[in-house]
């Protein structure tokens, strides 16, 4: 199995700063998987995923990582690697950002700073998973050049795989 050089864990941007996860972004975290419409998860469920999350890091050696505003200083959503559908090797971008916070380009400036994060690592190729209802998201990872790959079916609906090589 080939070795990966660690994703660098603080990646900033013109307008946001990606930093490692900490205890207090729970709250802010619990109301952005509650616009997805299934209720508020509690936020001590949060801090476990967190830990979790930290964990994984630890084992993969690499990370979804909070979005902060530059100027703001808010917490607007997450970017960053997971395993996902995928693996180790070809892990998965993944990022969710507040309603509030789409539309302005975050998505992509902080999906952009990930991919450049990954490729540093040695990695040779992304996957990205994405509903076909999804449509902002298709159009971030079309900036990033993504290509659309396959077409599978799960309980939620269709999920479309696309990928991306790496420098």
């Amino acid at each position: 199995m080939a070795t990966y050089e660690t994703m660098s864990f603080h990646l900033e941007t013109e307008r946001l700063i990606l930093r490692p996860w900490a205890e207090s972004d729970a709250a802010e975290f619990s109301a952005l998987l509650a616009e997805r419409g299934d209720g508020t998860p509690p936020v001590e469920r949060i801090q476990k995923s967190i830990g979790e999350l930290l964990a994984a890091t630890e084992t993969t050696g690499f990370a979804l990582l909070p979005i902060q505003r530059r100027e703001e200083g808010d917490f607007i959503g997450y970017a960053g690697l997971i395993i996902g559908r995928s693996s180790v090797e070809e892990p998965e971008i993944a990022y969710e950002l507040f309603q509030r916070a789409h539309g302005h380009g975050y998505a992509t400036e902080a999906a952009r700073a990930v991919l450049d994060a990954a490729a540093a690592t040695g990695r040779k190729r992304l996957w990205a998973t994405v509903a076909t209802w999804n449509t902002p998201s298709f159009r971030v990872l079309e900036k990033l050049e993504f290509e659309r790959d396959h077409v599978t079916t799960e309980d939620s609906g269709e999920v479309v795989w696309l990928t991306r090589s790496l420098p």
